[in-house]
């Protein structure tokens, strides 16, 4: 098949490129950039100049391929609930011009919107709409694609990591750095989901070979590492102080990292494993967090 994907020159995108390739697929890359064509050419990528939001460029990807892979986002966290009603837009563009067809579309979302009952962890099979994260627009708008006939499937990620990148924990070594101390709220037990960076981009393409329409998947490698256990990974790597905060105190010390540092996002993939055949084999989040180099920008 040829594959748009958005985010091709991304973090997942990127790694997401050599398991298509390597599939037997063909690839449509979107970029913005004269880089990152570069970069999609030399990989053996068609380039397609496009934006998030550039609407029309998105339907004109999506209508020149066979199945559409979505991990673009705008990951300015500043203005994150304006950025996730900005996917729903992409998203909502993408598959008008899949509908009528049997062209599979897979869009990108967050183990949390799976959470059902308190204390459990979030499973593929649940779908919670008034979750406080933002992201569910995303799935609304894959929700109204399925109504209209569209082979929608949901890729929900975790904190997805290697030795450079952690999904929110990226940042929350910045905030570490610039307090001079890795905090947790109260006993630091509320637990993230996690990945290695490579076993997720081998789940999204065999999505893409095995899913089925309307399927949501987890991609969670470790159900749920312990907050007091990442600030005190970081607190090494930074070589400043581990400390509990109240809640009280969360907003003025996280800022807007804040609405994030107390949730517990416990996540379940047995059902992903189970349909897909997924077995993740890379290294856990604190061994990555353990082998960063803290001396670059946890943003490089």
């Amino acid at each position: 098949m040829l594959v748009f994907l958005t985010g091709a020159t991304g973090f997942i995108g990127s790694r997401i490129v050599p398991e298509l390739l390597a599939a037997g697929h063909q690839v449509l890359g979107m970029t913005r950039s004269d880089r990152g064509a570069k970069a999609l050419e030399a990989a053996g990528v068609q380039v397609h100049r496009g934006t998030l939001e550039d609407l029309d460029s998105l339907r004109a990807g999506a209508a020149k391929a066979d199945a559409v892979i979505h991990t673009a986002f705008d990951h300015e966290f500043e203005n994150f609930v304006a950025n996730c009603g900005k996917d729903g837009r992409a998203i909502a563009a993408m598959g008008s011009v899949l509908e009528g067809s049997d062209r599979p579309m897979i869009i990108t979302s967050g183990t949390g919107m799976g959470d059902g009952e308190k204390g459990q962890p979030a499973t593929e099979d649940v779908f919670n709409i008034d979750h406080p994260n933002p992201r569910s627009a995303s799935e609304v708008a894959g929700n109204a694609l399925l109504e209209a006939g569209v082979d929608l499937r949901v890729m929900r990620l975790p904190q997805v990591h290697d030795t450079v990148k952690q999904g929110l924990i990226t940042p929350y070594v910045d905030i570490a750095r610039a307090k001079g101390v890795a905090a947790y709220i109260g006993d630091g037990g509320n637990r993230y989901p996690a990945a290695h960076v490579l076993d997720v981009a081998k789940l999204f393409v065999l999505a893409l070979d095995k899913g089925e329409r309307g399927a949501r998947y987890h991609a969670v490698a470790e159900e749920g590492v312990m907050l007091r256990d990442i600030a005190k990974s970081v607190g090494a790597g930074l070589d400043v102080p581990v400390t509990s905060i109240t809640q009280q105190e969360a907003a003025a010390h996280f800022g807007w990292f804040g609405m994030f540092a107390g949730m517990d996002l416990l996540a379940s993939s047995e059902m992903t494993r189970a349909r897909l055949g997924w077995q993740p084999t890379g290294p856990g989040l604190l061994e990555d967090l353990a082998r960063m180099d803290y001396a670059l920008p946890a943003t490089a």
